[in-house]
């Protein structure tokens, strides 16, 4: 089995396999709705100079989340 951790801990460039959504309530409806589902994959295309906002490329378009966000998503790495 492939490593799996919380999507802000990937680098631009890499990506991964969404695994699991985690938190409650509106956050955790925000990013299913997003499409961030489980089976989904995601890839980290750049990172702001501060280190926040991260962009990501899933399902063919760019989404913007804060760290604190893609802490409840768990990718497993490809």
């Amino acid at each position: 089995m492939r490593e799996t951790k919380p999507l802000s801990e990937l680098k631009p460039g890499q990506r991964g396999k969404v695994v699991k959504v985690a938190g409650k309530g509106v956050m955790h409806r925000r990013i299913l709705d997003m499409g961030i589902v489980p089976g989904v994959e995601i890839k980290v295309e750049r990172v702001a100079p501060l280190g926040d906002p991260v962009d990501f490329k899933v399902l063919g378009y760019h989404l913007s989340l804060r760290r604190e966000e893609a802490e409840n998503v768990y990718i497993e790495v490809l």
